[in-house]
């Protein structure tokens, strides 16, 4: 039997109605996979978030509680130059209650007026467990630093009216181990200025005479 023109354009129709249920099928899965992605990106998101805030560390706390001067002296010849040893105790307190902090290495020396009147001094590793706090009492010394006229003029002058003001600097690195996490190396610089009584002459435990907190970067 000849199809007649009704028929033919009824089986095109029909034809292209299929296509288009098939299309939208597939731009409809295609819509569904596009959310199930982005739901679990926000989901993973939201996750990270709240593991950043409950095990986020925080930077360990520095104080200087003693100094001790085992030696201080200055002379200007031949060389202008500072000999010093100082016995400085700190407590680093970990503030972290879920991260304990890994001390690979700390360098400390002394400054006055930010020029370096001992030679660095490396510390042993250390690592601290969660919320605790240590005492470290290093002697920092060696041989005569040479230093600017001003510097030994200024040490003689602040000693003979028995007040000094010293600065402990500390460098090192660190990690934090928040939890079943494992942190990255950071570098760690410590500030501590420590004001003491300290005349000419004078040697072993001197007053401190302000807070000796120190910043921490």
């Amino acid at each position: 039997m000849a199809e007649t023109p009704e028929s033919s354009h009824k089986v095109h129709d029909d034809e292209d109605s299929d296509g288009d249920l098939k299309a939208g099928g597939r731009k409809g899965n295609g819509r569904i996979v596009v959310f199930a992605i982005l739901s679990l990106l926000l989901l993973a998101g939201i996750i990270t978030l709240v593991l950043y805030l409950v095990y986020r560390p925080f930077h360990p706390h520095f104080s200087v509680v003693s100094v001790a001067i085992v030696s201080l002296s200055n002379s200007s010849s031949p060389f202008n130059t500072i000999s010093a040893a100082v016995q400085p105790t700190l407590v680093i307190r970990n503030p972290n209650s879920r991260a304990s902090i890994r001390y690979d290495w700390i360098e400390m020396y002394v400054t006055y007026r930010n020029a370096p009147i001992t030679s660095p001094v490396l510390l042993p590793p250390l690592i601290q467990d969660k919320d605790t706090s240590v005492a470290i009492s290093p002697v920092l010394g060696g041989p005569a630093v040479p230093v600017s006229p001003d510097i030994v003029e200024g040490l003689a002058v602040d000693r003979s009216f028995g007040v000094v003001l010293l600065r402990l600097i500390a460098v090192g690195r660190i990690r934090y181990n928040p939890g079943p996490f494992r942190g990255r190396w950071s570098s760690l610089s410590v500030r501590c200025n420590m004001l003491v009584a300290a005349r000419t002459g004078v040697s072993g435990p001197v007053p401190l005479l302000a807070n000796s907190d120190c910043s921490v970067d």
